[in-house]
């Protein structure tokens, strides 16, 4: 093999080993975040802390790390339903107006550390009155919560934008009270309105004042649907409610045929999610907890990513599924092999789907995300060119 040859052959090498991020580069990318629980992502620490102070009786365990153990081995369960529980203890500490600022400020800490520059996340209003606060003082509470988090975050170095997503659950019977609340806060921080909770037995039609009043009133909403049910409540959610996008929306899957010669047909539901770029807010980590995927290899992001779905990447409880939006990257990199330019495919199709105005979304994409992503992919480039030239000075 002549010498020229050998250099283009460890250029091609060190190329192709270039494409796989490391954890640190998956960190530092900028990532967007449309399905994130404020209530599934407390610290452990936090919970032991706030149960103290709050008087809360019940924790499982009052040791900050065996607490986070137990949260992922309640959850690790394969059921949705059993999965829900876990939030009994979280739900429990976050009823005073310290605890949901504290929580909502470590929330955005936590994200932007995590290289998060845009989050949706979202709660339920309603699932903290236990002490004697109203609706209004809790949204204020978290909201003030978030815009602390903010600044926090940009003292240490990051910038991060949060915006609040208002959850009414799906069998109780208060989702237009729910949604007047958030269109009330629509400028002062709430983005949009979801309904979340058990799937079978409470479809979403339930709910078909709220969904009405919302696109009377010009507002956002997406809809909990496709998760632990499946195509009957994606197409309720579509078809009668009007979502704008799909709270992980995974079981459209269902509608897709993968013959043996690797060919692909698509049924009319999954045709018309992907024509009209309905986002789907797909979670990898939990839908593995719910039974919805047996591994991350397996999970249906890869072949949607491949047909070109709106999918997005999403933690949904970062406490239960003991992860972030890093982890749930390094895990969709080692089994599909993506690589930054499929990071950034995920993430400007997050801020495209985002709930804030048009302008704002580009400028996110244009002046935050891309350029994020072109430093971290040209420091790539002078590394290679440093290892190739280093390696063609070690052949002469």
């Amino acid at each position: 093999m002549t010498s020229q040859s050998t250099e283009k052959s460890a250029a091609a090498n060190t190329a192709t080993v270039s494409k796989t991020p490391s954890p640190d580069h998956i960190r530092l990318a900028p990532k967007v975040l449309l399905h994130d629980h404020l209530d599934g992502g407390l610290r452990p620490g936090t919970v032991v802390e706030l149960a103290r102070e709050t008087g809360y009786p019940d924790l499982p365990e009052t040791d900050a790390d065996r607490l986070g153990t137990w949260f992922r081995q309640a959850a690790d369960s394969g059921s949705l339903e059993r999965y829900l529980e876990t939030f009994s203890h979280t739900v429990g500490v976050m009823q005073t107006r310290d605890a949901l600022v504290r929580v909502a400020a470590e929330c955005a800490e936590d994200l932007a550390e995590d290289g998060v520059v845009y989050a949706e996340v979202r709660y339920a209003p309603e699932q903290h009155l236990q002490q004697g606060l109203t609706l209004e003082e809790v949204v204020e509470a978290v909201n003030e919560g978030f815009r602390e988090g903010e600044r926090r975050a940009r003292e240490n170095g990051h910038r991060i934008r949060v915006g609040a997503l208002l959850t009414a659950m799906r069998h109780a019977a208060r989702s237009l009270e729910i949604a007047e609340l958030a269109n009330r806060y629509r400028d002062l921080g709430v983005v949009g309105f979801d309904i979340a909770g058990a799937e079978a037995g409470y479809p979403p039609t339930r709910h078909l004042d709220a969904f009405e009043y919302l696109k009377r009133e010009n507002n956002h909403f997406t809809i909990h649907a496709g998760e632990a049910f499946g195509l009957p409540s994606i197409w309720q959610a579509l078809q009668w409610c009007g979502a704008d996008r799909l709270g992980h929306g995974v079981r459209i899957i269902d509608d897709i045929q993968v013959h043996e010669d690797g060919s692909v047909k698509l049924g009319r539901l999954a045709s018309y999610v992907r024509d009209k770029r309905i986002p789907l807010e797909l979670c990898p980590s939990s839908n593995l907890q719910t039974g919805a995927a047996d591994s991350y290899a397996e999970h249906p992001i890869g072949l949607l990513r491949r047909l070109h779905f709106r999918a997005t990447v999403n933690t949904d409880n970062r406490l239960m599924s003991h992860t972030g939006m890093s982890r749930e990257f390094e895990h969709l990199v080692e089994a599909f092999g993506y690589t930054l330019d499929d990071m950034q495919w995920f993430s400007v199709n997050a801020m495209k789907s985002a709930f804030i105005p048009f302008d704002e979304r580009l400028a996110m994409i244009n002046d935050v995300i891309k350029p994020g992503y072109a430093e971290l992919k040209s420091e790539w480039l002078f590394q290679q060119t440093a290892s190739t030239s280093g390696y063609a000075e070690s052949e002469g």
